[in-house]
């Protein structure tokens, strides 16, 4: 049994479809599906339904997918500390974020690259689902997402800060001179959120329910680059969380009023798979966040924004 037979599996469950398998791992789909063949040979059980085109795995394939998945994870480990002993780590951390959690990311990513100038970041926007069904599969290092919100199933959790909600309104508008706005004060104003489909949508929604508010925002996006844009034409406010501001800050023309505090906050966090010796790259990391006051630095950005 090779490693690249048991690459070719990965990529298999993951692609699933063997041109394309073969394509992601640089090589012909013959010699892939022959790989493939002997790895059955070696291990004597049949791991693919085959056809006309790839038809699944056998059960006894599941089994050899999940093994495979948990090996090469341990080979990537070991080459990791192998390179650190020799020297500085290498290879791509891969970062999965929820969208409300992208904009600080760089706090993080920033310090950590300047102390592994040789690593790769590899970054994307997922769901807290799929940010956890990712780190169970071995296709992600670390995660970024609510942390106390919704069940997460069997990960390590590392907190960062605590999201504060702030609305963001046209400066002309009737509530942009307030000192505070409370949560029943939304009903009517024209709002751009994000899709249901994202936790923080979720989280907004049930603050709002709990205030007797049910609102039908004007704008639905599933990223906060769009919500920020549709703002910016001072035809819409929205409720944003105050890490956005990292990264996009108050639009010309707009104000921010925080909202009273819900009876409902939620915090994000950093979540690893919980398994040893886990990723070195992912440990790494870890180290990083030790080094980085979150909280502060979101604190006095909003006070300075909001001054």
């Amino acid at each position: 049994m090779l490693l690249s037979q048991l690459e070719y599996v990965c990529a298999l469950a993951r692609e699933q479809h063997f041109g394309r398998a073969a394509a992601a791992c640089h090589v012909s789909q013959p010699a892939l599906s022959a790989a493939i063949r002997r790895l059955e040979q070696d291990l004597r059980v049949q791991i693919v339904h085959r056809g006309r085109r790839f038809g699944g795995f056998t059960p006894e394939g599941e089994l050899v997918v999940a093994w495979a998945h948990r090996i090469m994870e341990d080979s990537s480990a070991l080459r990791q500390d192998l390179d650190r002993m020799a020297g500085g780590l290498t290879g791509v951390l891969r970062i999965g974020a929820i969208p409300s959690a992208q904009t600080v990311l760089s706090l993080l990513t920033e310090p950590y690259c300047r102390r592994h100038p040789e690593v790769r970041i590899s970054c994307e926007s997922l769901s807290s689902r799929d940010i956890v069904a990712r780190l169970a599969e071995f296709e992600l290092d670390v995660g970024m997402t609510y942390v106390d919100g919704e069940p997460l199933g069997t990960v390590r959790t590392v907190p960062l800060y605590r999201e504060q909600y702030l609305l963001l309104t046209p400066a002309g508008s009737e509530l942009a001179g307030r000192s505070r706005v409370a949560w029943a004060e939304l009903a009517g104003v024209p709002l751009a959120l994000l899709s249901p489909v994202m936790q923080n949508r979720r989280i907004l929604e049930r603050n709002l329910v709990a205030a007797g508010v049910e609102v039908a925002p004007l704008v639905e996006a599933d990223t906060v680059s769009v919500l920020y844009a549709h703002v910016a034409t001072g035809r819409f406010s929205s409720i944003v969380a105050h890490a956005w501001l990292h990264l996009f800050g108050v639009p010309d023309g707009m104000r921010i009023v925080p909202l009273d505090e819900p009876a409902e906050t939620h915090t994000i966090g950093m979540v690893l798979a919980d398994r040893q010796p886990g990723s070195m790259l992912a440990r790494a990391f870890l180290d990083v966040l030790g080094e980085v006051d979150l909280p502060r630095e979101l604190d006095a950005l909003l006070a300075r924004l909001s001054s």
